[in-house]
Parts: structure tokens; C-alpha cells; sequence
């Protein structure tokens, strides 16, 4: 007996509507707020231009193991004192790091929130960091970095950005370092790069009733103290695509599963095609529905799943395809994967998969964006990538307007199958010789 299930089309997007965004001036920084009337909870967040981009080549990880650090003491009050007056207010430091920002929050009921903005301030502008503290996080982010390492994927995804960007350059490493640029990190590295990034003021973001909240007071005690001019952001990174095709082998013996990386560099986050490309990418590889893993999982049974999307920070972007299959399939799965996306790329997509990819990301918008904490979250998009403040208002009717000819010429213009790097996980002697046959590209070994 076979059960055959029609998959159910879509349907419509759910309604949906982005607060009004509030900028002001304050003691030398900004604030950039969401009014969010009502609403019981409130979310700060200090926004820095400390992300992973700014850390010298060859210290990768410092802001990682200056976040853990932070809660480890202020020049007022010990990590034990810090921790209790933290819990009193009934929250908790939450640190982010990516490639264009540093971002410390706080979460709490409107009433307290100045006196959470006060205690996060203290922590980001004046901790203690004290060497054998900062040695302790360093060691424990070293250790933790080493088992991750242990795990197939980190090494694959470190191979296809370095051969992306270049391991000479900071963004073609590890965003997060790796065991070994982090264990080299001493005391000075994390006070140094504290003491150029961390004292600037930076952007305070508030979401939350802003007529329970005084925003001039809130700014002022968040850039108490801070001072330095503003700082070169940098344009866009020009990074040339590869000539021809190539499959980088990482030797894994043993494996019984390959690890497949595959990726080409692409644009930008604040790019004008950014909609249509991540809808072309959403058709391709970016929902369970789509083609790579209709085609692979569903149709060959190589995988449990595949994914493939655009990624992109402030000055570039990536393409990339992330999979694992059991090693037997290893060469027959690079074919497929690597097929569809040049079907993609040649024919652009259907109005059906198209009409699937809008209702899910413009539906997405209105499940995602429900919470303070995501409104903040939206409102760093608009400061880092300097977007304007009506961007997540219209974004919905963006996604939602585009067209089968507009996605298509994004696959069209930003799909590159002839310039992929192919990343290869696995047992190099099982599998090099099939890799070799199959012809999608010079093979080279890896060498560490």
C-alpha cells in the first residue's frame, strides 16, 4: 500500500505591521527606538562597531572571549556582586557577535530598564578584567572550540572561506576563531581591543512603550564617559570569482559520512537585489520545499537534508550549500547539487515555487518579528547595513511583489555553478578516485 500526499499550496501571508522607528541625538550617541505601546517587557541593546571584522589577523576570537568576560566583574564590584545585582533585576547579559557588530542586551519590565541599562553599561565600559579571569575564559572558549573542531563541519566551513577570501585577509578566517587563534590570545590582545572599540559610544537600541520610557536619560547613562570620533566602516569588498570550478578534499579517515561545503562569493547585505536574491535562494535551497532538497533527500535518499541560501554582512556576502551523505554517495551527490543549481541559474524558477518562497518568508515576518527582543533585533539591520527606517515596513510588500522575471534574473546574475569551491569532508582515500571521475573540477588535497 502507498500513501501519496498532495502537498498543501500556500497561503496567504498573515497581516503585518513594523512599529515606527525613533532616532535621537543623545551625549554624543544614538538612540534608535521602537515604540511598542502596551507592551510590559522592554529590550536594550548597546550596539558597538566591534564585530569580527575588526579583530587583527592572526587574533581571531577576541570579542568571543571579551563577551565572556564582561560578566566577570566591573571596576566597581566583583563577578559575584555583578551577578547578584543582575538577577535582582530578574535578567541577564546577552552577548552577540557577527562580522559588522558587537551587541550586549538586557530584557525586563519597563520599570527597571534604567537601572538594567545602568548595570550594562558598567559591565561594557568599565569591566575588570582581570588577567587570571580573562586567561580562565580564554582557556574555557579554547576547550570548547576544540570539541566543536572534534565534529566534521567546522573544518569544511574554515576551508571554503579562507578559499573564498583569502586566509590573509580577517573575514577569510573563522568568524569565531579557531582552537589555536584563540589559545595564542593573551591578556593584552582582549584589553587592547576593549580599550579601541568598546569605550566609543556606539547605538543604544529600545524597544519597547516608549511613553513609559525617558530615551535622553537612557541614552545618557549608555555613552556616559565614552568618547572617540567615528569610524571608517569601509565599502563594499571587491572579491573577484574564482575562473573554473575546483573540489578541495579534507582527509577525514574513517569517515562514514562526507561533509559537503560548496559556495562562491556573492554581494552584500544593503544590495538592491537583496529580496529577489534570497527568494531565488529560498526556491533553490532554503526551505525544506525547495529543489536541493526535494532532489536530494527526497528523490536520491542521499541525505537527511541540504540547505542553500545567500548569506551577507555589511561589505560581502557568500553563497554556500552545507550537506552531509554517506560516503558511498559522495561524488553522485556533488553532481545533483551542483545540476541543480545550474538549472537554477540557466531557468530561472516557476511561478509555483515562487508563489511558495513569497508566502513563506513575507508569513515569516509576522511569526518572527512578535517579541521586543526580535524588534531590537530588526532595528540593528537598520543601523548596521544603514538602511532606511521604513525598510522592514515595506519589506513584506517587497517580497511579496516580486515577480517570476525579477527572482530569475537574480538567479541569473548571482548564481555562479562554473565558479563554485566544492568542499569535501571525508575518507580521501575512499572517495578522491570517484571525485576525480566525476569532473566537476581539479581536486586538491588540503593541507593544514
Amino acid at each position: 500500500m502507498t500513501l501519496i500526499a498532495t502537498r498543501p499550496g500556500p497561503g496567504a501571508a498573515r497581516p503585518y505591521r513594523f512599529p515606527q522607528v525613533v532616532r535621537r541625538a543623545v551625549a554624543g550617541g544614538q538612540v534608535v527606538a521602537a515604540h511598542l505601546p502596551g507592551q510590559n517587557l522592554a529590550v536594550a541593546l548597546l550596539l558597538l562597531d566591534a564585530g569580527a571584522g575588526r579583530e587583527p589577523v592572526g587574533k581571531e576570537g577576541l570579542g568571543g572571549v571579551l563577551a565572556k568576560a564582561l560578566e566577570e566583574g566591573t571596576a566597581q564590584r566583583d563577578g559575584t556582586a555583578y551577578a547578584l545585582a543582575i538577577e535582582a533585576l530578574g535578567t541577564e547579559l546577552v552577548t552577540g557577535l557577527d562580522w559588522d557588530s558587537f551587541q550586549v542586551s538586557v530584557q525586563v519590565p519597563v520599570d527597571r530598564l534604567s537601572a538594567a541599562v545602568e548595570l550594562l553599561t558598567e559591565a561594557v565600559r568599565t569591566p575588570r578584567l582581570d588577567p587570571a579571569d580573562v586567561l580562565r575564559v580564554r582557556d574555557d572558549e579554547a576547550t570548547a572550540l576544540r570539541m566543536d573542531w572534534a565534529n566534521p563541519g567546522p573544518r569544511a566551513d574554515a576551508v571554503l572561506r579562507a578559499d573564498l577570501f583569502g586566509a590573509e585577509n580577517r573575514w577569510g578566517r573563522p568568524m569565531h576563531g579557531d582552537p589555536q587563534s584563540v589559545a595564542a590570545l593573551d591578556v593584552d590582545d582582549v584589553t587592547v581591543f576593549h580599550s579601541e572599540w568598546f569605550i566609543r559610544p556606539g547605538t543604544l537600541i529600545v524597544a519597547g512603550d516608549l511613553d513609559r520610557l525617558d530615551l535622553a536619560a537612557l541614552g545618557a547613562a549608555a555613552f556616559a564617559g565614552t568618547g572617540g570620533g567615528p569610524v571608517d566602516k569601509g565599502g563594499p569588498i571587491d572579491v573577484p570569482l574564482p575562473g573554473r570550478r575546483k573540489v578541495v578534499l579534507v582527509d577525514r579517515p574513517g569517515s562514514v559520512q562526507s561533509t559537503l561545503r560548496l559556495g562562491h562569493p556573492a554581494p552584500h547585505r544593503a544590495h538592491p537585489d537583496y529580496v529577489p536574491m534570497t527568494l531565488a535562494g529560498t526556491v533553490l535551497g532554503g526551505a525544506f520545499t525547495s529543489r536541493l532538497n526535494h532532489l536530494i533527500r527526497e528523490v536520491h535518499g542521499y541525505t537527511y537534508g541540504i540547505r542553500g541560501d545567500f548569506a551577507a554582512s555589511r561589505r560581502f556576502g557568500r553563497f554556500a550549500i552545507s550537506s552531509g551523505v554517506q560516503t558511498a554517495v559522495t561524488a553522485l551527490a556533488l553532481v545533483e547539487a551542483v545540476g541543480e543549481v545550474s538549472r537554477t541559474q540557466l531557468t530561472g524558477v516557476t511561478e509555483e515555487e515562487l508563489a511558495v518562497a513569497r508566502s513563506w518568508r513575507a508569513g515569516q515576518l509576522s511569526v518572527e518579528l512578535q517579541t521586543p527582543r526580535a524588534i531590537a533585533s530588526a532595528l540593528t539591520t537598520l543601523v548596521v547595513h544603514d538602511l532606511p527606517d521604513d525598510y522592514h515596513a515595506r519589506l513584506r510588500e517587497s517580497l511579496l511583489g516580486a515577480d517570476v522575471e525579477q527572482v530569475s534574473a537574480a538567479a541569473a546574475d548571482h548564481l555562479h555553478p562554473e565558479s563554485l569551491t566544492l568542499v569535501v569532508e571525508g575518507d580521501s582515500a575512499v572517495i578522491r578516485d570517484e571525485l576525480v571521475a566525476a569532473g566537476l573540477g581539479d581536486v586538491v588535497d588540503h593541507t593544514p
